[in-house]
């Protein structure tokens, strides 16, 4: 069990890396002031979430490789070339936010024993289905 759940803190720790590497490459092209807000706040949750897995790990969680950001960012750009609406944005970053609760549930549909990874898993998905809902009124 310990393999997986240190696999689990690093899955965990590079859905928090990768919706930080997503706010951060469509936040200077948001338009509306109050989807910028949006944004930043669930950046600031996943940061703060990724600090906790770090406090919680027993070993330092893996992040997202340099080619993985790489890929991610360039798909982004590429995505918002001739849209970069708040619309499709909001779309992109509910694509990410509903991967991350189906990777999380999975996780979390695993019998996880560990009380603080089912914690920080809990916390990763509440994030993500809050963050869905309020993305929403953006579409």
């Amino acid at each position: 069990m310990e393999k997986d759940k240190s696999t689990m803190y690093d899955e965990l720790n590079k859905g928090c890396s990768m919706g930080i590497l997503a706010i951060d490459a469509i936040l200077d092209k948001a338009h509306e002031g109050n989807f910028k807000s949006l944004l930043l706040k669930l950046s600031k949750e996943y940061h703060e979430l990724s600090k906790e897995i770090h406090e919680y790990a027993d070993e330092d969680p893996k992040d997202l490789s340099g080619i993985s950001k790489t890929f991610s960012w360039y798909g982004i750009q590429m995505r918002t070339i001739t849209d970069d609406s708040d619309s499709k944005l909001s779309e992109l970053i509910m694509q990410g936010l509903n991967m991350g609760i189906i990777e999380g549930r999975k996780f979390l549909n695993e019998g996880i024993e560990d009380d603080d990874l089912r914690k920080l898993l809990s916390k990763y998905i509440n994030i993500q289905e809050k963050y869905v809902e309020k993305f929403k009124e953006y579409l």
